[in-house]
Order: structure tokens, then C-alpha cells, then sequence
């Protein structure tokens, strides 16, 4: 029986909205290309989340990507408010779950920086009863231990509990370790399967 629903951050219960963040500041598609390639595209970017390298190293590890647009890049990190942008049903869907009785819990990559200057984005986390955000552990999904973490702080039962998630690769390491796991790809897909697996919607 699922007892504990854990969400996903990004793209689950916020929208990372990185192209349109982009955008916003001026940038054209190809620079908003060129941008991305250095850095969300890039084998880099897991350590924004991972909270060990300070915001001007992970800058810098950026830049070396593309030194010629250094600059568009400083301008694009400098302030990152509304790069995470909050989801009407966020707020609703936890309170309804913990009404119905679930635990709901939150695991993201998520970074430091992200949860200072997006923090308008994140109404829902009071409604929760706990999670980890990646920059404080220093672990990212899909790491095994990170998932094990979780467990283990709140004494959850793998079998008790459904991992939803944006990315596939996620949802298999939960599988893995012996959670329920849920690719999300909208609110009304993602609860058809969650009353599935018998959670009362």
C-alpha cells in the first residue's frame, strides 16, 4: 500500500523555464542555444545542484565551455528570479494529499542559488513533511544514496511509497531501490497512474 507520495521539484511541482527565463533577458535563440550548450545543456550542470563548487567556480567552468560569450553568461547567472516559476495545482495537490492522509515528501536537484532567488516559486514546501534538496547533501539524483538518504531521515518503507519525477532516468534509480516510480508528464496523467497504484485522488 502506498503511504508516502515524494515529488520532484522542477517540472513536477514548479516549471524550470530556463528558454523562456532567457529570453526574457534579451538574449536571441542562437545566444539562448549558445548559453544552454555551456551550461544546462552540458555535463556540467549537475554540479549547480550538487552544492559543492561555489557559484564563480561553476560560473567559470561554464565559461570554459565558450569563452567568447563570458559575458552573456555572467548576465544570465547573475540573477536567476524566475527562472523557476511556480504551478498553480502545486500548492492544492499537496494540501489534498495530506488531507487524505499520504506523507509528501520533495527530492530535487535543486541548488543553492536557485533556492535563494527562486524561493516565490516554492509556497508548497511548508505543506510538506520534509525532503532533501540536493545542494545540501551534496548528492544529485540519480545517485542511489541520495534516494537511500531520504528513506532512512524520515523512516519511510520503499514498498510504502510512489517517486515522481520529469526524468526517466530518476524514476529507475527509485525503481531501483525499491520505490514506485511515476515519469511525470502532466498533473491529470500523473494522477491516473497514482490511483493506479490505489492512491485515493
Amino acid at each position: 500500500m502506498i503511504r508516502n507520495i515524494i515529488f520532484d521539484i522542477g517540472n513536477v511541482l514548479t516549471d524550470f523555464g530556463w528558454k523562456k527565463f532567457l529570453a526574457g533577458k534579451g538574449f536571441d535563440a542562437e545566444m539562448v542555444r549558445r548559453i544552454a550548450k555551456a551550461s544546462f545543456a552540458s555535463p556540467l550542470w549537475p554540479e549547480a545542484d550538487r552544492g559543492v563548487l561555489s557559484q564563480e567556480e561553476l560560473l567559470r567552468e561554464f565559461i570554459k565551455q565558450d569563452p567568447e560569450i563570458e559575458g552573456e553568461l555572467r548576465t544570465a547567472f547573475d540573477d536567476i528570479h524566475g527562472m523557476v516559476t511556480a504551478r498553480e495545482y502545486a500548492i492544492p495537490w499537496v494540501r489534498s494529499l495530506k488531507e487524505k492522509g499520504y506523507g509528501v515528501y520533495y527530492l530535487s536537484n535543486f541548488s543553492d542559488k536557485a533556492y535563494r532567488e527562486c524561493a516565490d516559486a516554492l509556497g508548497f514546501l511548508p505543506y510538506m513533511d520534509g525532503g532533501i534538496l540536493s545542494y545540501l547533501v551534496r548528492m544529485v539524483k540519480p545517485d542511489p544514496e541520495i534516494y537511500r538518504l531520504l528513506l532512512s531521515r524520515y523512516s519511510l518503507k520503499a514498498e510504502e511509497c510512489v517517486f515522481l519525477d520529469d526524468l526517466q532516468v530518476n524514476v529507475e534509480a527509485a525503481r531501483a531501490e525499491g520505490l514506485s516510480g511515476i515519469v511525470f508528464e502532466t498533473q491529470k496523467q500523473a494522477q491516473a497512474e497514482l490511483a493506479a497504484l490505489g492512491v485515493s485522488i
